[in-house]
């Protein structure tokens, strides 16, 4: 239960601000369908979360203990100073043109795409290697990714104006400082 309650907190604050939450923003504004929007996001981040959280399995079974503690804490601490690089997202031009997959299957590939590489596809890979709990992490990190992308969808512009972003940013790169010194010192 504490690999879902940590990978859904950190995740979900890693998110805000995150270029995938931003390309939902632009994605509910060019399409205004939410409901195909949102299916494609847990579509594609279940899918993307649960590749990294097997790869992040996999890397407990070829590392010794000690080489993934230190792994992990200089990971975890690399995260921090990530986290307060805010990121952007460049928008698409508008050709007028129904998207050719749909908007559900532009969504699906546009966020395993932007995901690929993104801070919450590594936490993934390192939280699932910390916890060795596949299933719970990629389970959190999706809620995660849902609680923070969802309400951009259905709430749009409005919600993005009024959460101070660096304030999330600031509270997630404490969050995953704190989970960097637990690692590097062997708590937990």
């Amino acid at each position: 239960m504490e690999a879902l309650l940590i990978s859904t907190g950190v995740v979900a604050l890693a998110e805000m601000g995150d270029k995938t939450q931003l390309l939902a923003l632009l994605l509910v504004i060019r399409f205004r369908q939410p409901w195909p929007i949102v299916a494609g996001i847990l579509v594609a981040t279940v899918v993307n979360h649960a590749l990294a959280g097997a790869v992040g399995a996999w890397v407990t079974s070829v590392l010794g203990p000690v080489s993934l503690r230190w792994i992990l804490g200089l990971s975890f601490l690399a995260m921090a100073v990530w986290m307060l690089v805010p990121d952007k997202i460049d928008e698409d031009e508008d050709s007028g043109q129904p998207p050719r997959l749909g908007v559900f299957g532009t969504t699906v590939v546009a966020f395993f795409l932007a995901e690929m590489g993104d801070k919450t596809q590594i936490a993934t890979v390192m939280l699932a290697a910390q916890y060795q709990a596949w299933a719970w992490v990629v389970a959190g990190t999706t809620l995660g990714m849902m609680l923070a992308n969802a309400p951009v969808v259905w709430l749009g512009e409005r919600m993005t104006r009024r959460i101070p972003l660096r304030l999330v940013h600031l509270v997630s790169a404490a969050i995953f400082a704190l989970l960097g010194l637990a690692a590097l010192l062997g708590w937990g």
